[in-house]
């Protein structure tokens, strides 16, 4: 017993540290965003005398390249859950002996490089007029969001009670009003998770986006900040205020969403 404190204390004092070390650059992004001039090289260790200017000026010239990203990232976020939802519905509960090849193709396509996908979506895209939309980008990363969204469902629906869906159908719902009525809500933690990421995966997207756009009127906020970085040498407080501002819609949904991910419904459901 004796040891065991001073052990728990050592642990705490190593996690704290290396906890610090992961988190020194984003404090160092905040601190460079609150520095008033644009130098990063002279920034004082502490923001003394903070600056919103590179905010202003993140909003300003960034500020449109922010919304562009929530729409995709919205919009992947429906596509992928309407699309996952059922399929890992059906990959869950029907049996049929092409189960199993469904479940190998879906994660072959997670091992496939996002530059092959990229490239083959830029020939289709070029074709189909989808190229510099946001409907494209969309579909783009659905292409990465709809597959893990599939296992991520499809691993929870496993452990839903097929009496549930049965005593709905018994009582006269129809089998896509039972899916929606009784799978769907005991499922909401496990939406929640997939959606979550397939959100994280658009917002963080530069492959597709500076692929798939070659004109100015979309581009998203981690291609807005790459072509940043070449016009902004002076101004590194905006640039670090533009990523400021870009980490927080993930940062504020991780935080909300934190308690639903590893939760699960169905003990509730049952009783």
């Amino acid at each position: 017993m004796s040891d065991t404190k001073p052990r728990r204390a050592l642990f705490t004092l190593v996690g704290v540290l290396v906890l610090g070390v992961m988190l020194f650059p984003v404090y160092w992004m905040v601190n460079a965003s609150l520095q008033p001039s644009g130098n990063t090289l002279t920034a004082s260790i502490l923001p003394l005398d903070p600056s919103f200017a590179g905010y202003r000026r993140a909003i300003t010239e960034q500020g449109h390249n922010l919304v562009t990203s929530l729409t995709i990232a919205t919009g992947t976020v429906v596509l992928s859950l309407l699309i996952a939802a059922p399929c890992a519905y059906a990959l869950s509960q029907f049996r049929s002996r092409w189960i199993g090849a469904g479940l190998l193709a879906i994660l072959v396509s997670q091992m496939i490089p996002g530059i092959v996908i990229a490239n083959a979506l830029y020939t289709a895209y070029e074709n189909l007029g989808l190229l510099n939309s946001i409907p494209g980008l969309i579909v783009a990363n659905c292409s990465s969001g709809i597959p893990f969204a599939i296992l991520i469902l499809r691993s929870f629906m496993l452990s839903v009670p097929p009496s549930l869906v049965e005593a709905a159908r018994v009582d006269g719902a129809g089998l896509f009003r039972a899916f929606v009525a009784i799978v769907l809500p005991i499922s909401k933690n496990s939406l929640i998770t997939a959606g979550l990421f397939s959100f994280l995966f658009s917002w963080s997207d530069f492959l597709f986006a500076l692929t798939l756009t070659t004109k100015g009127g979309v581009r998203p906020v981690t291609l807005g900040i790459y072509q940043y970085l070449g016009t902004q040498v002076q101004n590194w407080n905006a640039v670090m205020a533009t990523a400021v501002l870009s980490a927080i819609p993930a940062i504020v949904l991780l935080i909300a969403a934190q308690k639903y991910i590893a939760a699960g419904a169905i003990g509730g459901a049952v009783k």
